[in-house]
């Protein structure tokens, strides 16, 4: 969280958490591998997984041009830092990888195009929640019914054009460039950090669910939600929407106590 951020809830003395420091690049990389293991856990706890669909990156600290992905086919539930696989922007399955090697085509084209096109992005998560599909058969931005749903004032897209599973470099291309400069488009969510990807994605998906519940019981009264005004969703989206590694430690904290491992960091 920001200073600004920090003050403008009336905590600025408060000293908040900041991301972990690393003595190496090769400590770091093993500590987002087990992170990055665990987000595929909180997916599957609250049922983001759908079959073998559904893949979450994150961009390697040693080599940035390569990012660590999920085996094809293993389920979320299952995942550990040693399963995962480590692929360059060709596509290419490299020696660092775990003993499952079998690369999801549609994960490589989408999350390639985007690793490639935004430096910034160290992970981005697709997954095939339900409220999530439910609400991209509509084709439309979400309005702005709540707070929540500021995180994402101006900062989504849509990618209206399905042609199928994406199985194709241009594909994934079209895509990375309908999300351009932000970090969500439809339930693909792009941030900084793994921590604010998860947060960010649950957000969403919940977001989603929020809105169809407001247009069903809107339409049955014969009337529209009442969105935010846009100066409101504005200054509410710059006092929370870079908040996400923080807001999202929690997930983590939950998951850590109810499995009983967490990663230590060396002094």
């Amino acid at each position: 969280m920001t200073a600004a951020g920090n003050s403008s809830l009336g905590t600025k003395h408060q000293t908040f958490p900041s991301p972990p420091k690393f003595a190496t690049k090769l400590e770091e990389r093993e500590y987002l591998k087990f992170r990055l293991a665990q987000a595929f856990r909180i997916f599957a706890h609250r049922e983001y997984d759908e079959g073998i669909a559904g893949h979450i990156t994150c961009r390697d600290p040693v080599r940035p041009d390569c990012f660590w992905v999920n085996p094809f086919g293993l389920h979320f539930s299952l995942i550990q830092a040693s399963d995962l696989i480590l692929v360059d922007h060709d596509g290419n399955v490299l020696d660092e990888s775990g003993p499952d090697r079998l690369l999801n085509t549609a994960a490589f084209m989408i999350h390639s195009a985007i690793h490639r096109a935004r430096p910034d992005v160290i992970c981005a998560a697709h997954s095939h929640s339900v409220y999530g599909r439910a609400f991209s058969t509509l084709g439309v931005e979400l309005s702005i019914l709540t707070q929540d749903s500021c995180s994402f004032y101006k900062d989504h897209a849509v990618y209206k054009q399905f042609n199928g599973v994406v199985l194709d470099a241009e594909e994934g291309k079209r895509i990375a460039e309908t999300l351009g400069p932000k970090k969500n488009h439809g339930l693909l969510v792009a941030t900084d950090s793994i921590e604010a990807t998860v947060f960010f994605f649950i957000s969403l998906e919940k977001s989603c669910m929020v809105q169809l519940l407001a247009d069903a019981a809107a339409a049955g009264r014969g009337k529209a939600p009442i969105e935010i005004n846009k100066a409101e969703a504005e200054a509410t989206f710059k006092g929370i929407s870079r908040g996400g590694w923080f807001s999202g430690l929690p997930e983590f904290q939950v998951l850590e106590a109810r499995e009983g491992q967490k990663f230590e960091i060396k002094k």
